[in-house]
């Protein structure tokens, strides 16, 4: 099981991905991203705040993604996000790029894939 040393170096190139997969499903408030990502990677990956949310604003200045004030499920205000028409076209060429790249990096390393074109 990687150590989350391990998974953050993982993350440092693979963040915006998963926040622009995440937000696809609905919107959601920061902790609730970072959770949710922990949870579906079976708790291999964890992302810590000092990540996530300059990730989270860097991708609302690039227009990938919207923040809007509501309250959260324990009636706190919390600033929830939700994937832009852009955000959802960038989503399609990063999830089309890690492809790429993962079956390049399985065939480098002796594992059956084949490099999408």
């Amino acid at each position: 099981m990687p150590t989350t040393a391990e998974s953050n170096v993982l993350l440092q190139g693979t963040l915006d991905l998963l926040i622009l997969k995440t937000l696809a499903i609905e919107p959601m408030h920061g902790w609730g991203v970072a959770q949710r990502i922990q949870q579906i990677s079976n708790e291999v990956l964890q992302i810590g705040q000092g990540s996530l949310y300059p990730a989270l604003h860097r991708l609302e200045y690039r227009g990938w993604i919207r923040a809007e004030w509501a309250s959260s499920e324990n009636n706190r205000r919390a600033k929830f996000y939700s994937l832009t028409a852009a955000g959802r076209k960038q989503l399609k060429a990063e999830l089309q790029s890690w492809d790429r790249i993962s079956a390049a990096i399985a065939l480098v390393l002796g594992r059956k894939a084949e490099v999408p074109a």
